[in-house]
């Protein structure tokens, strides 16, 4: 595999792990709504552009829009709005870990739903996994994190874990750029009517500092996104995913030099993310072997 797809990959990661410490800091002015309305406003700009730039609409079916669209209110509405409220709670650290769990999810519904075996590595990776997260909830703990909190962003890696299987799906009908705007357009749409119908636009309101780092994570999390896909297309999966998830590593290193001010890493925080990366890793790189 050229070296090219491995920089691309994990310059991924340190895009990913850069929106996630922009939106930490944009929270400390501004809500997670207001943020994650900026994140899909960037997003669905960038994306439609992506489209015109790469040969326009393409193929198109109503199945592929149907299964994008659906990715758009499970995995970016559900996943990313879920991210925000887990950023805002637990911080950037313990959130990126948990989240990170997604693979884990999207193993076990492949497994299930489109008939993939169950492997050594897939086994060994949750069990490893289960064992970070277990030491995650405990550092936690003794940073006054409630137990209940942690259902965010368990809740987060379950959408995003479940709408990889929707994408899988809807490939098979609408090219990656097309669906992918497909996706974050559905999902802008969809969030926007239910902030008009519930009368909450206010919260949208951000401004200054937060408006900055909200509209500079936008642009991260989507180029991270673009690079890891790119990343994909000239190297094999199973070298570029776990490489892509060693985001939550780039977290670490960054919260210590960015938000030292507002957030503590304690070892068990830092052992438990590197347990649950390593466990992505046993199910993404080695499953297939």
């Amino acid at each position: 595999m050229p070296r090219t797809a491995h920089v691309l990959a994990l310059a991924a990661a340190l895009c990913s792990a850069s929106a996630t410490i922009f939106i930490r800091q944009g929270l400390r002015g501004g809500g997670p709504y207001a943020g994650f309305w900026i994140n899909l406003v960037v997003g669905t700009v960038g994306l439609w552009a992506a489209v015109l730039l790469t040969g326009g609409i393409g193929r198109l079916s109503a199945a592929g829009v149907a299964f994008f669209a659906l990715a758009g209110l499970i995995g970016t509405v559900g996943g990313r709005l879920l991210r925000f409220v887990s950023i805002q709670q637990l911080g950037a650290s313990i959130s990126a870990a948990l989240i990170n769990l997604h693979p884990l999810v999207a193993s076990g519904l492949a497994i299930l739903l489109l008939g993939e075996r169950v492997t050594a590595p897939i086994v060994a990776g949750a069990a490893v996994i289960v064992l970070g997260t277990i030491l995650l909830s405990a550092g936690g703990r003794r940073l006054g994190v409630r137990p209940g909190q942690l259902a965010v962003p368990l809740l987060s890696a379950a959408c995003f874990g479940g709408v990889a299987i929707l994408r899988k799906l809807g490939l098979d009908h609408t090219g990656a750029v097309m669906g992918t705007a497909i996706n974050v357009t559905a999902a802008l749409v969809a969030f926007t009517a239910f902030l008009v119908a519930s009368g909450n636009r206010s919260a949208l309101a951000c401004r200054g500092r937060s408006l900055a780092c909200f509209i500079a994570a936008g642009v991260a999390e989507n180029t991270a996104v673009f690079l890891n896909v790119v990343a994909l297309g000239i190297g094999t999966v199973s070298a570029v995913a776990p490489l892509y998830a060693a985001a939550p590593i780039f977290v670490l290193l960054l919260s210590f030099v960015f938000l030292r001010d507002v957030e503590t890493l304690s070892g068990r925080v830092v052992l438990g993310t590197l347990l649950i990366v390593l466990g992505v890793y046993l199910i993404t790189a080695l499953s297939g072997r």
